[in-house]
């Protein structure tokens, strides 16, 4: 009888350690199927959020009057046979009154039959009324800068800068997206034109995007 005991005391045990183990291991497989459930799952619930801030964190508030320019490397050749030269905001515009005015695109109608040109005719007006330099700056490289500025045979009465990695423009949070264009501008900026006094801006057009209704040199000429 107490072998039979004994015997019918193993077979509990062990039937108990089974149901223990069936037990422990169902949570387990259970937790596993969450996890590859969340893992495939995260990223189709994330992708939307981190498109988001790759699309939102790197724009800046827009300058504004009473802003300093901030400094940024532009590039421009002074002559169709020179060397290709560098100039930093700051120097530019150091102790100095100077036009600035940005263009989305050289060789783009807008900016190659209205903008440009209206600053190259009254460069002359501005300077009379106390401005120092007048600027051209475009997300374009200096040599297509210089191939535009030969164009329409700008002299020294308009600086053409190119701004080619977008530095300035980004940093004074003025860009203008044309990804969904189907000529391939890419981001580029906004249409401005802006005076700075030794670096400080004190008049301000920026346009909606690329449009031309307050940024011309007449409109600057009214401000001054």
């Amino acid at each position: 009888m107490a072998t039979s005991a004994l015997a019918t005391l193993s077979v509990t045990s062990a039937a108990a350690a089974g149901i223990k183990r069936v037990l422990l291991s169902r949570p387990s497989s259970s937790l596993s199927f969450a996890s590859r459930r969340l893992a495939s799952a995260g990223p189709l619930r994330n992708a939307p959020t981190r498109a988001a801030s790759a699309t939102a964190s790197p724009a800046a508030a827009a300058i504004a009057v009473g802003d300093r320019l901030p400094d940024a490397t532009l590039s421009y050749f002074d002559s169709p046979d020179g060397e290709l030269q560098t100039v930093t905001v700051r120097e530019l515009t150091a102790g100095k009154k100077v036009v600035l005015f940005a263009v989305p695109g050289a060789f783009t109608p807008t900016c190659t039959q209205k903008h440009l040109p209206g600053f190259v005719a009254k460069a002359g007006e501005l300077r009379a009324k106390g401005v120092d330099a007048v600027a051209c700056v475009s997300v374009n490289d200096a040599f297509v800068m210089r191939a535009w500025k030969d164009s329409l045979g700008v002299g020294d009465e308009v600086l053409l800068l190119s701004d080619g990695n977008g530095e300035l423009t980004r940093a004074m949070g003025v860009e203008l997206d044309l990804s969904d264009k189907p000529v391939g501008l890419g981001v580029r900026s906004r249409r401005y034109a802006l005076l700075a006094d030794d670096g400080v801006v004190k008049v301000l057009n920026l346009e909606e995007g690329g449009s031309f209704t307050n940024s011309s040199a007449e409109d600057m000429l009214k401000a001054l």
